[in-house]
């Protein structure tokens, strides 16, 4: 099995919570000769069935769908989610001078899978969210949050301060939680 990411705390992060000794080496991306991957490869028959079972096979990227997930682990299987494949922004709204705005998104080559976890969401979590091709190159779905919903949704993900949790991405999501606080205290 191979481990790929861009971000070097991500693959740290899967090799403690599998309790993986193999080092993390780089690899050149094929379409990108600048660029470079960290990953780390192993061998795990025990993990390959588990994966297999659940719905995560081989080239999975298109065609994922629902995954067999316990709900008691479907919050943190969706925080895992987010911290690879999925993104959180914020900003102002120009057209209303005291409206800050964000975000919570995933992302996926598969609709089958973002209506999964969109589906899931909802029956786990009374939550709705949209469902839609990403806007800038329309490769792939992205399955978003707004403001209220994403509170949510962030307070389940991160349900422990000690979760394991890529540290970029959750410091962002603090960040933007804080103005936001400040914010609506001025209001």
């Amino acid at each position: 099995m191979v481990f790929v990411s861009k971000d070097l705390q991500l693959v740290r992060t899967f090799k403690k919570c599998l309790g993986i000794k193999t080092k993390i080496s780089l690899k050149k991306s094929g379409f990108s000769p600048n660029k470079s991957y960290h990953f780390v490869q192993f061998g795990d028959v025990a993990l390959y069935r588990f994966f297999s079972k659940v719905g995560i096979t081989p080239a999975k990227s298109k065609t994922i769908g629902a995954l067999k997930i316990p709900n008691r682990l479907f919050f943190d299987f969706l925080r895992g989610s987010f911290d690879g494949d999925g993104s959180f922004y914020s900003y102002w709204d120009k057209r209303w001078a005291s409206s800050f705005l964000f975000y919570l998104s995933f992302i996926s080559a598969s609709l089958d899978h973002i209506k999964w976890l969109q589906e899931k969401i909802k029956n786990l979590a009374g939550l709705h969210g949209h469902a839609g091709k990403k806007m800038y190159d329309n490769s792939a779905y992205q399955l978003k949050y707004a403001k209220t919903e994403a509170r949510v949704l962030i307070k389940k993900m991160y349900h422990s301060t000690n979760v394991p949790k890529l540290e970029r991405k959750y410091k962002k999501v603090y960040a933007v939680l804080a103005i936001d606080n400040d914010h609506a205290r001025v209001l």
